[in-house]
């Protein structure tokens, strides 16, 4: 399960000296789907560790039947994960292996996780990744978009007025960019992506991964937008949106919304032709473009 994340402030602390007497959390992947999906390593932990640390206990016992692991299971979800985290540490600390899984995937990737890790790193545990099935991962390798550098942004906010100011915010961001939705707010979200956006930017909509009706789906937002609107079972299931990051316009004239902020803060504490060489140092901007366009600016007010 994909859950929402919250917002919280930590102070973080750097991680103790190993402790060489006690076991290991192993952070384990899942599958997302598929069950084959699963890695001959997982299996070999999950039947190895004294305890698997579960999201859903009842969700997880169904994996571990389907596999003929009785390896017993405690809950670890975000609710409880700061709470119970001392449980495992405990456990940890007097030598037992323990096993990190959430219901779908590699946990910590909006899946509960992160405080136990730090819990046990803090307390100079062993931490060892065991990778495998992320739903961003998979529908970034078979999008064909540019998958050199990518941001991940998991959830947008749920309500309508903070969604669109993130999306403005990443309005010209150039690299790849990768949500997680919820599939009563997919049609929302992407109305949404359109309005900001605009409706020619590439996306393509990943649902279902790895799952009987798994659907990959790319086309130009406004497209997008339309196939999933007009199609209702579109709006079910776990989904991975991918956008297209921003490209600068073929005009090498033009100047950006970020290059304008720049330069009418520097405006604002020097003079307009050093503001305009520096804001070409920060943006790339041509100098005697952003000159121009500073110049026009002062004549206009």
């Amino acid at each position: 399960m994909w859950l929402l994340p919250t917002i919280e402030v930590c102070v973080l602390t750097a991680p103790g000296p190993l402790n060489s007497t006690a076991g290991s959390l192993f952070v384990v992947a899942t599958p997302i789907g598929n069950l084959d999906d699963i890695s001959a390593r997982a299996l070999k932990v999950l039947r190895e560790v004294k305890l698997i640390a579960a999201e859903d206990t009842r969700h997880s016992q169904r994996l571990m039947q389907h596999f003929g692991i009785s390896t017993p299971l405690a809950a670890c979800h975000e609710h409880n994960e700061r709470e119970e985290g001392s449980r495992f540490i405990t456990r940890l600390l007097a030598g037992d292996d323990v096993a990190l899984i959430s219901d779908a995937g590699t946990p910590l990737i909006s899946d509960p996780g992160y405080h136990l890790v730090r819990q046990a790193r803090a307390a100079g545990i062993n931490v060892v990744p065991v990778p495998g099935a992320c739903a961003l991962i998979a529908a970034l390798s078979a999008a064909g978009l540019p998958s050199d550098r990518f941001i991940f942004e998991g959830f947008l906010p749920a309500k309508a007025v903070g969604r669109r100011a993130r999306l403005q915010a990443l309005k010209e961001e150039p690299r790849t960019l990768i949500f997680y939705e919820a599939p009563h707010r997919i049609l929302e979200c992407l109305q949404d992506m359109e309005l900001v956006f605009g409706g020619e930017r590439l996306a393509l909509l990943a649902r279902e991964l790895t799952k009987t009706f798994e659907t990959l789906k790319g086309l130009p937002l406004e497209e997008l937008r339309a196939f999933v609107e007009g199609d209702s079972n579109q709006q079910r299931g776990e989904c991975v949106v991918l956008v297209a990051g921003w490209t600068a316009p073929e005009n090498e004239d033009a100047v950006g919304s970020e290059a304008m902020r720049i330069l009418d803060l520097l405006l604002k504490e020097m003079p307009l032709k050093r503001a305009a060489a520096l804001a070409a140092e920060i943006t790339g901007v041509r100098k005697n473009v952003l000159y121009q366009v500073a110049l026009d600016k002062q004549k206009a007010e």
